[in-house]
């Protein structure tokens, strides 16, 4: 089921089983080749495509498309909010549905940078909340060893508008794929360094990290199936319910 299009005595006679799906994206530059809304139109199609299969288990809201974005605001027609703006408007979604009786929530995110913010911000509802089941996870961790045997490329897993965001949008939107633009992109610190925060103009020279040139919308369609299908899992157990056990005796 889809919020939008749905009137509120329709929305107060749902199950409060249900889990409500929040898509996370972005409006952020990826690159020459692809548009700045990538992001939200990656989460909304995994989003939908849950929906379709879980369409009585689910309670789709529309895509939260303002990201936290601050580390692309080099890049001309990128937007941000401010981290304080974007979990406010987790909050607002999320405690807008409690006094209803919906306890049951699992973002969808589609932006890298989204994934902190999520992450607090679901801790925070749990926190105020203890009784809630709540969840959030990039759609692409769900296939990640799928990416890592699909990509040609030496970089094997997500990065930005690289060789699998590439693949992704030539299979659900080719036609806003700059073709004649897909470019291979991304510095490396010398000698190597990790865990130093960096912006996208520092890391990148048209603002792309990865292997672009080898996108085809047949390993996107590859990837795409396989994120969805463990989404599908994933939200299925969660309606459904489990417990948690104690760990198995060692040999």
């Amino acid at each position: 089921m889809k919020l939008f299009g749905m009137t509120w005595q329709e929305v107060d006679r749902l199950s409060r089983e249900v889990v409500v799906v929040i898509p996370t994206g972005s409006l952020e530059q990826h690159g020459p080749h692809l548009p700045l809304f990538t992001d939200s139109l990656l989460a909304t199609a995994a989003a939908d495509a849950v929906e379709a299969r879980l369409s009585e288990e689910t309670l789709v809201t529309p895509t939260l498309w303002l990201g936290a974005s601050g580390h692309h605001l080099a890049f001309s027609g990128t937007l941000s909010a401010s981290f304080e703006a974007y979990e406010a408007a987790i909050l607002s979604v999320v405690n807008s549905l409690l006094p209803h009786g919906f306890y049951k929530f699992y973002l969808i995110n589609g932006h890298g940078g989204n994934n902190e913010p999520n992450a607090i911000a679901c801790r925070k509802l749990k926190q105020a909340n203890p009784n809630i089941t709540i969840g959030h996870r990039g759609y692409y961790a769900f296939a990640d060893q799928t990416i890592a045997d699909t990509l040609e490329g030496p970089s094997k897993y997500m990065r930005h508008a690289c060789e699998a965001e590439a693949s992704l949008m030539l299979h659900l939107h080719p036609d806003l794929v700059k073709k004649a633009k897909l470019r291979d992109d991304g510095l490396q610190s010398d000698p190597p360094v990790s865990g130093v925060v960096h912006f996208f103009d520092e890391m990148t020279e048209q603002g792309s990290l990865g292997y672009a040139t080898l996108a085809t919308a047949e390993k996107g369609k590859r990837i795409f199936d396989s994120a969805v299908s463990g989404l599908i899992q994933e939200i299925s157990t969660i309606y459904n319910g489990y417990v948690l056990k104690g760990l198995p005796k060692h040999q």
